[in-house]
């Protein structure tokens, strides 16, 4: 991909020309503001993929012009604007970029006598003309009052009034969970603020890794299976606007099923706005095709964690997750050998092993997939396809009854290695039913021959298993691994542990709050033959480092809860409700059966033990 060249030299009020490979202005002028209050020049920016010579290239332009902005926008700030680098899909329109700033001085001065001084420079970035100086002018305004950090700084008491996670331990546990959950909040629209609309979370933003390597900005699997539980557990209104990212890009996915000869939808391995396939590296786009599974997983959590049928019925959830099924019913073959389905040539979580036959992860995600379709159609008053369950009960899923784990794949041979995560997210966050003993064999067994060189998330899901299965010492051997690639002072993560990767890696975060979240607590939204016997499940165990845990915020069909556990007590309170449409709520303890109604505003405390958070039948 060409880089566009900068024609005339860069003046000081100038952006940097460390432009990343694949982007840069190829012209430039930035000439001083007018004197005239109410205009100045503007700095026109025009990106091009063309070389300098071609036709239409930035050589081709002339020299540098100067034009009048509105005398809406401030003599002190300069205006950029062109369009990206390329289209998402050749021949496709270029997203138009419109970028409005204050130039930073090459030097800042102190005057005589002053110690301190504080400078506030502003940077707006829009799709258009009219919206970068929407943004610019709310900011003005804040900045004129002299209100520009306060509200700043409200805005963020607010997220954090909303949501929490703390626990009792080692102060680099407790920073290390702050940051991860300022982070993800950090790449999320302002929940609440006008035009919500979210276009996807990316597994390091918009950032370069230190060795240049990034993701461009692409979905991945990293926002639905990593990112989105938490997010949903705290912000449902946030986890809804990243289901409506998918809902929005369907007909990007249709696209892609077709072209690769099924029915039904195909989400893009790496997803961008229109939601076609954008990965460079086709490998990867036909074969991973887990990201269905995926996809429909985070559906199914936001269904059973806030009954939102509205989605479903109105909004283009049905039509996402019965396109999903109807993909995996035309991908899978019939065994008459083995009379089961087999899925074949698909690359598994683990990319060192490509085209293979029946991953065991990807296979059970297609029966979650067909089942939960099933059962929302039932909920919806929608007729179910018969082929749905006959490949979900149908469907391989491979086990080695001798040595008692599961393959991750046909053919696969003990010992080999892999690169991360894969079989031993059998159990959490993929719902499948496991022994004691079988989750005990595939979490030693993988743990031995998973990659150290692997990506952050991998060793919070093995912290996860050993929590299951009630094992403080290695828990907190494996929750310690997992946020070992935290780089200071700023808590910032790398994808790999060697730090290369993408860096801030927002799926390392992802997995390692679950391990806190849905680990520590053992929070599971249960799903029940009926939606309105689902519940939440909880079962706290310790990791061998932390003596309690305090989550705040936690979203629960309509109403806000505090759950904390320490020294064998634990204590729940509903803080607020939605409205009057957000149903009771009481806690079912286990295995005594006893019922707890949950007021608003009262703790509720009981000694540790595993129970279900569900609507009151009291």
């Amino acid at each position: 991909m060409p880089t566009a060249r900068c024609l005339t030299s860069w003046p000081l009020v100038c952006p940097s020309p460390a432009w990343p490979q694949g982007a840069g202005p190829s012209l430039c002028c930035c000439s001083q503001p007018s004197p005239q209050k109410a205009r100045t020049w503007t700095c026109i920016w025009v990106l091009t993929s063309r070389e300098p010579g071609e036709e239409g290239a930035g050589g081709q332009l002339g020299s540098p012009r100067r034009e009048p902005v509105p005398e809406t926008q401030p003599s002190c700030c300069r205006y950029l604007y062109g369009h990206t680098l390329t289209p998402e899909q050749p021949g496709g329109a270029q997203q138009e970029v419109h970028m409005l700033w204050m130039p930073v001085p090459p030097a800042l001065t102190l005057g005589e006598g002053e110690e301190d001084g504080t400078w506030e420079f502003l940077t707006v970035v829009g799709g258009s003309q009219a919206e970068a100086q929407a943004c610019l002018a709310d900011a003005l305004q804040l900045q004129a009052r002299r209100t520009l950090y306060m509200a700043h700084a409200q805005a963020w008491a607010q997220l954090w009034a909303g949501c929490g996670l703390d626990v009792e331990g080692p102060l680099h546990l407790r920073q290390a969970l702050r940051g991860a959950l300022y982070y993800l909040l950090s790449a999320l629209p302002q929940p609440g603020a006008p035009g919500y609309v979210c276009h996807g979370l990316s597994p390091g933003g918009l950032s370069n890794g230190s060795r240049e390597e990034c993701y461009w900005g692409h979905v991945f699997w990293d926002q639905d299976l990593w990112m989105f539980p938490s997010i949903l557990m705290w912000h449902p209104e946030a986890a809804r606007a990243l289901l409506q990212y998918r809902i929005r890009t369907l007909g990007g996915a249709l696209y892609n099923a077709r072209n690769l000869g099924y029915q039904g939808a195909k989400f893009a391995w790496e997803s961008a706005g229109s939601g076609l396939e954008v990965c460079p590296e086709a490998i990867y786009g036909t074969q991973e095709i887990h990201i269905n599974g995926a996809v429909v997983l985070a559906f199914r959590l936001y269904y059973h964690t806030t009954q939102d049928l509205q989605l479903f019925r109105e909004a283009g959830g049905w039509d996402v997750v019965s396109a999903v099924a109807e993909f995996w019913c035309s991908r899978v073959e019939w065994s008459p050998g083995e009379e089961k389905f087999h899925l074949k040539g698909v690359m598994p979580p683990d990319e060192y092993h490509s085209g293979v036959d029946n991953s065991v992860y990807t296979n059970v995600l297609v029966q979650n997939s067909l089942r939960f379709a099933a059962a929302l159609a039932q909920d919806l008053g929608q007729p179910v396809p018969n082929q749905w369950l006959v490949v979900a009960d149908k469907i391989k899923v491979p086990f080695d009854p001798k040595l008692n784990f599961h393959p991750e794949f046909d053919g696969y041979q003990p010992g080999e290695e892999v690169k991360q995560a894969d079989v031993v997210l059998l159990g959490y966050p993929v719902p499948f039913p496991l022994s004691p003993q079988v989750r005990r064999q595939n979490l030693e067994m993988y743990e031995a021959v998973t990659s150290p060189q692997g990506p952050a998330m991998t060793w919070s899901m093995f912290a996860v298993g050993w929590m299951e299965l009630k094992d403080p010492g290695r828990a907190w051997d494996l929750l310690q691994r997992s946020f070992a690639n935290v780089t200071e002072p700023f808590k910032v993560w790398t994808e790999n542990a060697d730090r290369s990767g993408a860096v801030n890696f927002l799926t390392g975060m992802g997995g390692f709050l679950q391990a806190v979240l849905f680990g520590v607590t053992g929070f599971r939204p249960s799903p029940r033959r009926r939606i309105t016997e689902a519940g939440l499940t909880f079962d706290p165990m310790c990791p061998a480092g932390i003596s309690g845990v305090c989550v705040s915020g936690i979203s629960y069909q309509g109403s806000k809860l505090d759950f904390s556990f320490s020294e064998g007590s634990v204590t729940v309170e509903v803080t607020a409700r939605a409205g009057p449409w957000a149903p009771p709520l009481e806690a079912e303890l286990w295995p005594s059966q006893n019922r707890l109604p949950l007021s608003p505003g009262h703790k509720v405390s009981f000694p540790c033990s595993a129970g279900r958070i569900q609507r009151s039948h009291l």
